[in-house]
């Protein structure tokens, strides 16, 4: 079996293995093995003038910045490119995101088309993303991953209710600001529902440790693929490691699609949500209703 194709950010696969499950993704610090040229102070489309380096990716860069012409900050998505027919989606990207209305999704401004990159104009997020909190406080309490859970959760809802797929939720796309707000970010994979690549014809796109098993095979996408990711980000947040091993991608593949994951030893009573949500058959996995009345009874029980 081969894997054909590399993640574009993140936690994905890097040709060799699976790369720190707790990377930084779209922002909140900077991922120190990549590099941006990008001089701060530079004025972006004569207004958007560039601060301080955010977070770095496999596809771009992430700035703070001020708009001069509005007086407030954002945040700047460089999306960068070498060959033209390998420029990515900057319009795409965009649109994703901000056909969804809902405050767990990141809001969109601007979408600047440049010669040699295009640049995305967000909302800019205070905070760290979910990946860093993990990885400098270890597992997280019960109750807390509970409450991310349900903002995640309403989020997901309003995606799909949009007719998208995210295709990407995994830690570090996961924005916990300061006041308690939870959003989703990076739509750079999302698409409609349907089938996009998988294994059996070598195309696979995304962050393996968070691809359910009927994507990694066939590149399937739908809800029910973007509830498995969401199942993992929980588990990683409440023990502190993501369910199967991220080392060897084959073993990882085989993991995801054969083995079951270790059992959460500090989940309680989110246990079965994670259950439900890690079921291997699409047909067979928690809905986002069922997870939902779980999580609002796991919240009862835990603040009571």
């Amino acid at each position: 079996m081969t894997i054909a194709a590399s993640s574009r950010r993140g936690d994905g696969v890097d040709g060799t293995r699976e790369r720190d499950p707790f990377a930084t993704g779209s922002w909140g610090c900077v991922n120190r093995g990549a590099v941006d040229d990008t001089a701060p102070d530079r004025i972006v489309a004569g207004r958007y003038r560039l601060s301080t380096l955010l977070g770095t990716g496999g596809m771009g860069a992430v700035w703070l910045a001020e708009d001069a012409v509005l007086r407030r900050a954002v945040a700047l998505k460089k999306l960068s490119y070498q060959e033209r027919e390998d420029r990515p989606s900057a319009l795409q990207e965009a649109r994703a995101a901000a056909h969804v209305t809902h405050p767990g999704v990141v809001r969109v401004h601007d979408v600047v088309l440049g010669v040699d990159e295009d640049w995305i104009v967000m909302e800019a997020l205070p905070g760290e993303p979910l990946s860093t909190t993990i990885r400098e406080r270890g597992r997280l309490p019960v109750e807390e991953v509970t409450q991310v859970a349900l903002q995640l959760l309403s989020a997901l809802q309003a995606i799909h209710d949009a007719d998208l797929v995210h295709r990407d939720i995994k830690p570090s796309n996961v924005q916990v600001c300061g006041d308690g707000r939870v959003v989703i970010t990076d739509f750079g994979l999302s698409s409609p529902r349907g089938v996009w690549g998988g294994l059996r014809d070598g195309n696979v796109a995304g962050s393996l440790s968070y691809m359910a098993p009927e994507t990694l095979i066939g590149g399937i996408f739908g809800p029910p693929s973007d509830l498995y990711a969401l199942g993992v980000t929980l588990y990683t947040a409440v023990e502190g490691h993501p369910p199967f091993d991220t080392g060897e991608p084959l073993s990882l593949v085989d993991s995801v699609l054969s083995a079951q994951p270790e059992p959460a030893r500090h989940a309680g009573p989110l246990g079965p949500v994670l259950d439900g949500l890690l079921e291997k058959d699409p047909d067979r996995r928690m809905d986002a209703a069922h997870a939902r009345e779980r999580l609002e009874a796991t919240a009862l029980v835990t603040t009571a």
